[in-house]
């Protein structure tokens, strides 16, 4: 099943999206809001399912052609965001870069930190910033949505409570990242708003390629219409998604909508290029002495997109511009 959130109030309308990405339905007398279905998952879901099928056999007279652009992310805004940093073979790259070595509990325990929920940005708006002095770069992940999670469930457990994946842009600002860090009370300021993909999807979706709590497709990434990277999101995941959520869950329970990110996307093999700037200007510095990729300036356009095995995209486009915020 593939759900959207069109633009409208804060928290949108939830429309359930054909498999093709090319027809929408609205389904007010199902549920007004993703967030809404998510409080009630188990009763609502199967009525979403239903009209999905519908949908996709051409059965709904009152469906709509979709447009990504009219989508704000899947959920508007989120009682809760935690990012995980899953590629554990990035984090080593950026302690190498700068002659750090890497503490062996990163391999057994994920990093996570909790970001910013109330506003994000949609996937095809563009990305404010004030500065292009703070570093400003992409982060191309996954995240999951989970229904309620008990505190204390084992990963084995938290399997069952993914309900939905979406992909991410986890915008950062690498100039800031170090000054705040220092201080040793981790991300604000250097973590704006992030923005997800315009549809949702329900694992079953993916088929193979979702396997072992992990996406095994390539995600891609162009900016300025020239590609990126494109590494697959499946292989050097280090820590799956279930693990993710049980180690959010340790000590707290999760509200259903909880989104839980799987941090860039990295693979160990170079080849497919990367999901940030700040791992290529990594290479740069082993690689050269020093780092020769630019940030992202004013005017820069960034795409994050994943396409199943036919060619078809599964999530939609995150599609935007940076541009300058002047208050």
């Amino acid at each position: 099943m593939k759900l959207a959130s069109l633009k409208q109030g804060r928290d949108g309308v939830l429309v359930v999206v054909s498999r093709d990405l090319s027809r929408a339905l609205k389904v007010p007398t199902i549920a007004a809001t993703l967030q809404a279905a998510l409080d009630d998952w188990d009763t609502i879901r199967p009525q979403l399912e239903a009209r999905y099928q519908r949908l996709n056999d051409g059965l709904e007279a009152e469906a709509f052609a979709f447009e990504q652009s009219a989508c704000h992310s899947p959920l508007p805004r989120a009682f809760h965001w935690a990012d995980g940093s899953a590629y554990v073979n990035h984090v080593e790259l950026v302690r190498k870069a700068r002659g750090a070595e890497m503490p062996e509990s990163f391999w057994h325990e994920p990093l996570m930190y909790q970001g910013g929920s109330d506003a994000f940005i949609a996937p095809h708006s563009p990305i404010p910033m004030a500065d292009e002095a703070w570093g400003i770069d992409l982060e191309a992940e996954l995240a999951v949505i989970t229904d309620d999670v008990p505190m204390g469930v084992s990963a084995a457990e938290a399997a069952g409570h993914v309900q939905l994946l979406m992909l991410v842009n986890d915008v950062s600002l690498r100039n800031l990242i170090p000054g705040e860090l220092a201080k040793g009370f981790g991300f604000y300021q250097s973590k704006p708003s992030s923005s997800f993909s315009p549809v949702a999807v329900t694992p079953d979706e993916l088929g193979e390629s979702w396997k072992d709590g992990k996406v095994h497709r390539p995600l891609v990434s162009h900016i300025n219409g020239q590609l990126f990277g494109e590494p697959d999101a499946g292989t050097d995941m280090t820590f799956n998604f279930p693990t993710l959520v049980a180690h959010a869950a340790k000590s707290r329970p999760l509200g259903s909508g909880t989104i839980i990110g799987s941090g860039t996307v990295s693979n160990y093999d170079r080849s497919s290029g990367s999901s940030c700037l700040a791992e290529k200007r990594m290479l740069e510095v082993i690689e050269q002495g020093e780092a020769k990729t630019p940030f992202l300036k004013f005017g820069d356009r960034v795409r994050i997109e994943m396409f199943d095995a036919a060619g078809q995209s599964i999530f939609g486009a995150i599609d935007q511009v940076v541009e300058r915020y002047d208050g």
